[in-house]
């Protein structure tokens, strides 16, 4: 799909693509599709079930038939395996942006990108007091958010989006039980993206059964696209943003 006349850039966005051992081509066709539908396609973390090698070589021979820029960062379920370097280097080989902590521009739209972390939101994000093990909890929360920070400063762009696993505000996770919000993001990530101008929008995925739709205390909307939520929200496992 060639870039729109008036500079408009068409991002399809989906999360928690869960690709698992024994799945044969699960999503080539659907890779094709969005090829013909956006400018770039953002990937929202969980892309495999326990992060394991068969598991993103199987992501990566479908993704070889996207003819778009991919950009994408980690989700917790790439983790699991306790290999994500190996993770980033695979999908690295097929020519996808791994973002974690890095921005990238195409198109002339700036991609930001970090995994996230838990935490909680507003009032209720837990701090950094008492045990040591909670300290170091709340600063794996503290780290996500200064690497999306770091990650936008890099960029001399007027329009870009934040790439995300967990999510930055509460809106986007209603629906799921309200006991594990706190598991699920934290407002530390939606500082970043209230601080700067030139973000426009934000994607994360993780919450299955979350809302489609919300916005930053400072009005910039954020998208829940993991592909459920997409899918019943739109029809279709990925959304399709404009920029």
């Amino acid at each position: 799909m060639n870039p729109s006349p008036d500079g408009t850039v068409v991002v399809a966005a989906i999360g928690d693509l869960h690709v698992g051992e024994d799945h044969q081509q699960p999503y080539r066709d659907l890779f094709i599709e969005i090829s013909q539908r956006a400018h770039v396609l953002a990937l929202c973390g969980d892309l495999t079930n326990f992060g394991r090698t068969v598991e993103v070589e199987i992501l990566a021979d479908d993704l070889k038939a996207c003819t778009i820029p991919v950009v994408a960062v980690l989700g917790n379920h790439d983790y699991e395996a306790g290999q994500p370097a190996e993770v980033r280097r695979i999908l690295h080989s097929v020519g996808v942006h791994v973002l974690d902590g890095e921005a990238v521009e195409l198109h002339g739209v700036g991609f930001a990108g970090v995994k996230g972390f838990v935490g909680g939101y507003g009032r209720f994000m837990l701090s950094a007091f008492g045990e040591p093990a909670m300290s170091a909890f709340v600063q794996e929360s503290v780290n996500e958010a200064l690497k999306l920070e770091t990650a936008i400063r890099t960029l001399r762009v007027e329009r870009a989006m934040a790439v995300m696993h967990y999510s930055p505000i509460p809106e986007t996770l209603v629906g799921e039980p309200v006991e594990i919000f706190p598991f699920l993001g934290c407002s530390r990530l939606a500082e970043p993206i209230d601080r700067f101008d030139e973000i426009r929008c934000a994607v994360h995925g993780h919450a299955h059964r979350g809302t489609y739709f919300g916005r930053t205390p400072k009005g910039v909307p954020v998208y829940n696209v993991a592909r459920f939520v997409v899918q019943a929200e739109c029809g279709r496992p990925y959304a399709l943003l404009e920029l």
